[in-house]
C-alpha cells in the first residue's frame, strides 16, 4: 500500500491502514483530528495532561494541535480515520471508545482507497456512513488525567515510575513536599479521581499495556502492585466486564 503524507491530502476525510512491530513516535501534533482504531495489539498514548490506553477493538479520539507520542510495546495494526474538524463530530476531548464490528469492517474498507476517491460516488458515501456512526460509539474507561500542581504531579511520576510501590499516600505526599490532606484534595480537584482511584486506574492501564505485550496475567498483577492475582482479576473484571484472559480473547 502506498504510504499517505497526511499534509498533502486534500480531502476532508480520508482512512489509512498501518501495522507495525513496535511503535515510539517522537513527540507530535496533527493539523487534524484523529481516529485511531486498533484491530490488533494495544496502542499507548501519551500527552503532557493523560494517558490512553487502546486495546483491539477500541479506538482513541486524537485532537489536533496537542503534543502527544504513540507507543506499542508489541505488533500493533491500526486503521486511522484523519479529518478536518468540522467535517467530523469532534469530542470535547480525547478519549477512548469501543468500536462496533460496522465500523471496523467500513474502516477496512475505506483504507482500501484511503485518500484517493471521488468527492461523489459510493466511497464517498461509505465515508459518510463511518461519519455519522462515530457519535455513537460508547466511552471505554481506558484513559488517565494527569494532576496540573507540579507537587501532586511528583506523586503521580513516582507511581508511574514504579506501579507496584504500596507507600500510602502520607508517605508520598511528604517525599513531595506536601500534606497528605492537600495531596488528597488536589487529587480529586484536578482528576476527579480520588488518590486510591487514580492509583488503581493507572495500574489497571499499565497492566493493559503489559497483557497486550503477551505478559502474564500472574506476572502482571504483580509488577502493578497486587499482593495475589486473584484481586488483580476482581479489580480488572469489576472495570472493564471481563476477566483478563477473555478481554484479550
Amino acid at each position: 500500500m502506498d504510504v499517505i503524507d497526511p499534509t498533502a491530502v486534500q480531502r476532508a476525510v480520508f482512512v489509512v491502514a498501518e501495522r507495525h512491530d513496535v511503535l515510539d513516535t517522537p513527540w507530535h501534533a496533527e493539523r487534524r483530528v484523529q481516529f485511531v482504531y486498533v484491530s490488533e495489539g494495544v496502542l499507548t498514548v501519551r500527552t503532557d495532561s493523560g494517558l490512553w490506553v487502546v486495546p483491539p477493538h477500541h479506538a482513541v479520539w486524537l485532537l489536533p494541535g496537542a503534543l502527544h507520542r504513540a507507543s506499542a510495546l508489541n505488533p500493533v495494526v491500526i486503521r486511522t480515520l484523519c479529518a478536518d474538524t468540522e467535517a467530523v463530530p469532534v469530542p470535547a476531548e480525547n478519549c477512548v471508545v469501543s468500536v462496533e464490528p460496522l465500523i471496523d469492517e467500513l474502516l477496512l474498507a475505506a483504507a482500501q482507497f484511503g485518500a484517493d476517491y471521488p468527492a461523489e460516488g459510493p466511497e464517498a458515501r461509505l465515508i459518510d456512513v463511518i461519519v455519522d456512526r462515530l457519535p455513537l460509539l460508547a466511552a471505554a474507561p481506558l484513559s488517565l488525567q494527569y494532576p496540573r500542581d507540579r507537587r501532586i504531579l511528583r506523586i503521580a511520576d513516582a507511581l508511574i515510575a514504579h506501579p507496584a510501590q504500596s507507600g500510602v499516600l502520607d508517605e508520598l505526599a511528604a517525599r513531595a513536599g506536601v500534606t497528605a490532606r492537600t495531596a488528597a484534595r488536589l487529587f480529586v480537584k484536578e482528576t476527579g479521581l480520588t488518590f486510591g482511584q487514580w492509583r488503581q486506574q493507572l495500574r489497571l492501564l499499565i497492566a493493559l499495556e503489559r497483557l497486550g505485550a503477551g505478559t502474564s496475567v500472574t506476572r502482571v498483577a504483580f509488577e502493578v502492585g497486587y499482593n495475589d492475582v486473584s484481586s488483580f482479576i476482581a479489580v480488572f473484571k469489576d472495570s472493564l466486564g471481563e476477566t483478563p484472559a477473555r478481554y484479550f480473547r
